[in-house]
């Protein structure tokens, strides 16, 4: 069903300066491909299937104000009426986002790690609407890129034709564009193609709508209070957006917990203990892949470096694919744990090394011996 809504993209396609494109495969092999799925869409359809349970019940309105997690307690405040709720849980499991109201109450445990990055750039979105046939404005199946270096800006398709565009930059460039005057001239400077497809129009009321919102990181351990309580999702493990993987990593959480759950015939005792052990590596690890993917896609994208690695890790994708699987196949395309992912990313770097030192080698011995 999500696939039948979602829009299947095979590639990057790059955006130069200049208004001309080139595509980036992600799997030229196989030709696998990421979906562009609407999280509306995706928040109504969890919520209409939950109604088809009937131990599941839902309560819109609430906020969690204060709980023991020790003791099973938790306090909310109805939002339309200001009053204050208090319910027991034998288990509570906060699904409750970056800012998590269970994991501020987690913090009070002894022996509970806690770190959270801001990084130095926000976003803000804009939209390239339908052409006025109703259709696309560029190839849908890809997703749209325009890497300059510091910043970016990407466009990923919508169901209507309509394109949810990007703008990843310096809190500092944004403040720099204070009149409609010097964001013209700025986007005309670095994203030429771009001005036609928004709209001059829509382009100064989208920008000036709102403002660059801030990118968070949260890494935390561990994810459970005894048999108590845990954090799944954002609230264990929020990460910035340039994998693709928040959400991935979400439901890999319902995944394994499910998994435990069976493993120990619901026993919590063992079950949120060795979700903890078993994830935060993981999680840790998808996150600083997060951080690292925005530098490729705004920078090392355009750099022929870049180009030359990718064509390698294609080729021995193609002769060797059980052995070598290059790292965003393997983080996208397969259930291996992120911390593995990275792991064959760096044996796969000591294997590239020890290729370029012995081709340097015989190069050497060989240009010697000729001489002689």
């Amino acid at each position: 069903m999500i696939e039948n809504h979602g829009i299947p993209m095979v590639g990057r396609m790059i955006h130069s300066l200049d208004g001309s494109t080139y595509v980036i495969p992600y799997d030229a092999r196989t030709n696998q491909c990421i979906y562009s799925v609407g999280r509306n869409y995706l928040n109504g359809l969890l919520l209409k299937e939950s109604e088809n349970y009937d131990n599941v019940e839902r309560y819109f309105n609430h906020k969690l104000v204060e709980a023991n997690l020790k003791n099973g307690s938790l306090t909310f405040i109805k939002t339309t009426s200001k009053e204050n709720i208090t319910v027991n849980a034998d288990l509570i499991i906060g699904a409750d986002g970056a800012f998590s109201a269970v994991r501020k109450a987690m913090m009070k445990q002894p022996l509970f790690d806690y770190s959270q990055q801001y990084i130095e750039h926000g976003y803000l979105e804009l939209c390239i609407p339908a052409d006025e046939n109703g259709g696309f404005q560029m190839p849908p199946n890809y997703l749209h890129i325009w890497p300059r270096g510091t910043f970016m800006m990407i466009a990923l398709p919508n169901q209507d034709c309509s394109w949810t565009v990007t703008l990843f930059m310096p809190f500092t460039n944004f403040k720099e564009l204070d009149s409609q005057e010097k964001l013209l001239e700025f986007f005309e400077k670095y994203f030429p193609d771009s001005v036609q497809l928004i709209g001059q129009k829509k382009l100064m009321e989208d920008f000036f709508a709102g403002s660059p919102s801030p990118l968070v990181s949260v890494k935390c351990r561990p994810y459970n209070v005894d048999d108590k309580a845990l954090i799944i999702g954002d609230a264990a493990h929020a990460i910035v957006p340039f994998y693709g993987q928040g959400m991935n990593a979400g439901f890999e959480d319902c995944t394994l917990l499910d998994q435990l759950l069976q493993k120990y015939n619901d026993d919590l005792s063992f079950v949120l203990k060795e979700f903890s052990d078993m994830r935060w590596k993981n999680t840790y690890a998808i996150s600083d892949l997060a951080m690292y993917n925005y530098i490729e896609m705004r920078d090392l994208v355009t750099r022929p470096s870049y180009r030359i690695r990718k064509a390698f890790d294609d080729l021995m994708f193609w002769a060797f694919p059980n052995f070598w699987v290059p790292l965003y196949n393997s983080v996208t395309f397969t259930t291996m744990p992120y911390s593995q992912c990275v792991e064959n990313r760096r044996w796969q770097n000591k294997v590239l090394f020890s290729i370029i030192i012995a081709f340097m080698v015989c190069t050497t011995f060989g240009w010697f011996y000729s001489r002689n």
